[in-house]
């Protein structure tokens, strides 16, 4: 019971006025478009714990590897319907093991006053060979994808190979992480819109992935500033 209550305990705090507003913002957003639009159930539920999810990763918080957790079923089903099968592997077999590591790695670098994980950033040199590995993944799985006769093979590489390295780099709590899910965020918008231009309904998850978006940017901002004393 005790480690429960310190858990907890840790959750609340470090919450701030724009943190509460900004989760309010979002959660009202999902709620108003899906009741407009008539979105079914499972797509308004995995539109609200992946917006939860993603703030409260950015806040620091572990418990957002829990409503990850709920998050990557719910949509792997939302996606399965939409035939964006990519996506069902990515989150079935990907995300939702990594949702269980995120819980435990974080737990032996939370800050004890704020609450919240201590976050850290790659000093540029790493950040270049970051990134230019990232690059050399996109190519080379890209021609694989070519090869096997895929449809846009390389953007859908791009959007597989920057998902699995920005998921890592959310696990070992890197500021880069939300470079990388601002591209990701960008081209999944695209394909959501796409679905969603063609009839089906889909709105939460479109309204849920544009609020990725928008916090990738915020996050990023907050999470540079945080980690520029902690650079490695």
């Amino acid at each position: 019971m005790k480690a429960i209550r310190n858990y907890l305990k840790e959750e609340l705090a470090g919450w701030k006025v724009f943190d509460v507003a900004w989760l309010a913002i979002a959660t009202a957003v999902i709620l108003g478009l899906s009741i407009y639009w008539k979105d079914s159930l499972i797509s308004l539920f995995a539109a609200l714990t992946g917006v939860w999810c993603v703030i409260l990763t950015g806040k620091g918080k572990r418990s957002s590897f829990i409503f990850g957790f709920f998050n990557t079923i719910l949509y792997a089903i939302v996606a399965f319907g939409a035939k964006y099968y990519g996506e069902v592997m990515l989150n079935v077999l990907y995300y939702l093991p990594l949702n269980f590591v995120g819980f435990i790695a974080w737990r032996k670098y939370m800050n004890s006053e704020t609450g919240e994980v201590i976050k850290e950033r790659l000093n540029p040199s790493k950040s270049l060979i970051l990134y230019t590995i990232t690059a050399i993944g996109i190519v080379g799985y890209g021609m694989i994808l070519k090869m096997l006769g895929g449809n846009l093979p390389y953007i859908d590489s791009m959007s597989t190979v920057v998902s699995i390295v920005a998921q890592i780099l959310s696990i070992k709590r890197l500021t880069e992480q939300w470079i990388l899910w601002i591209v990701v965020d960008v081209v999944t918008v695209f394909m959501w819109a796409v679905n969603f231009m063609q009839g089906g309904e889909t709105i939460a998850t479109l309204a849920m992935w544009s609020v990725y978006l928008v916090n990738a940017f915020i996050m990023f901002f907050r999470w540079y500033k945080e980690a520029k004393k902690n650079e490695i």
